[in-house]
C-alpha cells in the first residue's frame, strides 16, 4: 500500500487560509463586540430593568354611573281633577273647533281620570289610530323581526323577487344606520350574481313573487284626489323607498303605481350591472317554498319600522304593518284582515272597543271611529311598565317642538309653549279633522295621558286648531298643584 505525502506547499497554503479565518472570525467578534456589526456580543452597558407598567386610570374602578336624566319622581303629585276638568271644559266648548269635540286627560301612573269631555263620542281619529296600527305591530310575535327580501332560483334560470313585506328598500347599496333603505337591492343583486356566475349562468330571467298580500292595494274608502297626491302607494310585499319616485323620503309625492313590479325592474337593471344578462320583462311567478336561496337582505327591527311610521305619520308603512299582522294571525294579508287583526290586538290588551270601526289601518280613509276613551285606556298601556314591548312606541312618538310631525319647523308647539319638550303625541289631520293623543309631563314631574278629537270644525279654521290644541297641551305640561 502506498501512502501518497500531501504537498509542502498545498499545506502551507491551506494552513495560511485557516490562519485567515481564524483572523477574520476573532475581527468579526470584535466588531461585533463594539457593535459595528450585528451580532450577540456588546461592551455597552446593560439596559437599565423597565419600570413597572403603570397604572393606568382606566384600570381603576370608577364612579358608579349617574343618570343624565333623573327619573320622574313617584310621588309626584297628581293634578287636581277640578282645575284638570276645567281646563278640558274650556278646549271642549272652543267654538272654533266646532259642535262635535272629545277630551280626555288622565294620569299616567293610575289611570285616574283627571277630565273629560264628550269622551265616548265615536269620532274620527284620522291619523291617531296609528298608535293603534303600531301597537299591534308591537305586541305580536313579529315584533322581534325584519322583513327579509329573497332571491330564489326556479328552473335553473329564473331568478323570483320574493316580497317579505319590506316597502323601504333602497335602489343600490342598503345604510345600515338608516330605517328606510337599510336593505339594498343592489346588494342582493351582487349575493345572486356571485351564485349564479359559478354555475356557468350568464343569462337569467326575473319574476316577481308579490303574493304576501291580497285584496284592494289600497282602501277603498281613501280618497282619489289622496292617492293623486301620493299621501299613499299602492301596498306590496317589496318596494323602494315608500314606493315614491324621488330619491329622498317625503310624505307625499308621486309613487309608482306599481312598487312592487318597479322594485323587480330595479332589480334586474341591477343584476346587469353584475354582469348578468337578463331576458324579457319581469313577469309575475310564486316561488315554491323549497326553491333555493340565492340571496337574502334584510329590513330594519319591526320596532324601527313601526317608529319610523309614527314620526313621519307614514300612512304607507302602517298599512303594511297592519297587513304584517294578520298574516301572523292567520287571517288575510289585506285590509279587511288588517283592520280585524288591530281591533282584536286592542281587545287582547285590554281596550273596551265597543263601537269602534277602522276602515283602514292608517286612519287616512273615510268612515273609522274611535273614541277619546279608547285613545287614552290605550296610551295607559303603552306607558304601563308591564308592557315593555309597546315603550319604544310610547317614546318613538313626535317630540314636542322638536320632531316629526310636532316639529316647530312644521309650526307646531313654536316660541315659548311649556311643552316644548316634555310632551310625545300623534297628530290626525283630515279635512274638517284635527287630532292628538300622547303624552305630557306637568311642572311637578308627573305624567299625564290625553286624547283631543274633533271633526266638525270649519274647513278655513282647521289650521289653528292645531295651535289651540299645542295651547292646551301647554297648560298641561305648565300646570303644578299650589302648595
Amino acid at each position: 500500500m502506498t501512502i501518497e505525502r500531501m504537498p509542502m506547499e498545498w499545506g502551507l497554503r491551506s494552513g495560511a487560509a485557516v490562519a485567515a479565518v481564524v483572523a477574520l472570525f476573532g475581527g468579526y467578534l470584535v466588531a461585533d463586540a463594539y457593535d459595528v456589526v450585528p451580532g450577540m456580543l456588546t461592551t455597552a452597558e446593560p439596559w437599565p430593568e423597565p419600570s413597572p407598567f403603570p397604572s393606568a386610570p382606566g384600570a381603576v374602578e370608577g364612579p358608579a354611573p349617574v343618570a343624565l336624566l333623573e327619573d320622574l319622581p313617584e310621588d309626584a303629585p297628581v293634578p287636581d281633577s277640578v282645575a284638570m276638568q276645567r281646563l278640558v271644559t274650556g278646549l271642549a266648548k272652543d267654538k272654533r273647533l266646532g259642535s262635535r269635540v272629545g277630551v280626555m286627560v288622565a294620569d299616567g301612573g293610575t289611570g285616574e281620570v283627571l277630565g273629560s269631555s264628550s269622551p265616548d263620542k265615536l269620532m274620527t281619529p284620522a291619523s291617531t289610530q296609528k298608535l293603534f296600527t303600531g301597537v299591534a305591530a308591537l305586541s305580536s310575535p313579529i315584533a322581534g323581526t325584519t322583513l327579509d327580501t329573497r332571491a330564489v332560483l326556479v328552473e335553473d334560470n329564473t331568478v323570483v323577487l320574493v316580497g317579505g313585506g319590506d316597502m323601504m328598500l333602497a335602489a343600490g347599496e342598503g345604510n345600515p344606520d338608516a330605517v328606510n333603505g337599510r336593505a339594498g337591492l343592489a346588494d342582493l343583486a351582487r349575493q345572486v350574481a356571485a351564485k349564479v356566475k359559478v354555475t356557468g349562468t350568464t343569462e337569467v330571467r326575473v319574476a316577481l313573487d308579490d303574493t304576501l298580500f291580497s285584496g284592494d292595494d289600497i282602501a277603498p274608502t281613501v280618497a282619489s284626489p289622496d292617492i293623486a297626491a301620493g299621501y299613499v302607494a299602492p301596498v306590496s310585499s317589496v318596494a323602494i323607498n315608500v314606493g315614491l319616485l324621488t330619491d329622498g323620503y317625503t310624505d307625499n309625492g308621486p309613487r309608482a303605481s306599481d312598487p312592487g313590479k318597479y322594485a323587480a325592474e330595479v332589480f334586474a337593471a341591477a343584476l346587469e350591472a353584475e354582469g348578468l344578462r337578463t331576458a324579457g320583462a319581469v313577469v309575475a311567478e310564486t316561488a315554491p317554498d323549497d326553491a333555493q336561496v340565492l340571496g337574502t337582505v334584510s329590513s330594519a327591527p319591526l320596532a324601527e319600522v313601526v317608529g319610523f311610521a309614527m314620526q313621519y305619520s307614514d300612512n304607507t308603512i302602517t298599512e303594511v304593518l297592519g297587513r304584517l299582522v294578520a298574516v301572523e294571525a292567520g287571517l288575510p294579508g289585506s285590509n279587511d284582515g288588517a283592520t280585524q287583526a288591530v281591533i282584536s290586538s286592542a281587545r287582547r290588551l285590554g281596550v273596551d272597543m265597543t263601537g269602534a270601526r277602522l276602515r283602514d289601518c292608517s286612519g287616512l280613509g273615510d268612515g273609522s271611529y274611535l273614541s277619546a276613551q279608547q285613545l287614552v285606556d290605550l296610551l295607559g298601556i303603552m306607558v304601563d311598565p308591564e308592557h315593555p314591548e309597546l315603550r319604544s312606541e310610547a317614546v318613538g312618538m313626535p317630540i314636542a317642538g322638536l320632531t316629526g310631525t310636532l316639529d316647530s319647523d312644521v309650526g307646531r308647539f313654536t316660541g315659548t309653549n311649556p311643552a316644548r319638550g316634555l310632551a310625545r303625541a300623534k297628530t290626525g289631520s283630515l279635512p274638517k279633522v284635527r287630532a292628538l293623543a300622547g303624552t305630557v309631563i306637568t311642572a311637578d314631574g308627573r305624567m299625564l295621558v290625553f286624547s283631543i278629537l274633533a271633526d266638525s270644525i270649519p274647513a278655513e279654521k282647521t289650521v289653528g286648531a292645531t295651535q289651540i290644541y299645542d295651547g292646551f297641551v301647554g297648560d298641561l305640561a305648565a300646570y303644578s298643584v299650589p302648595g
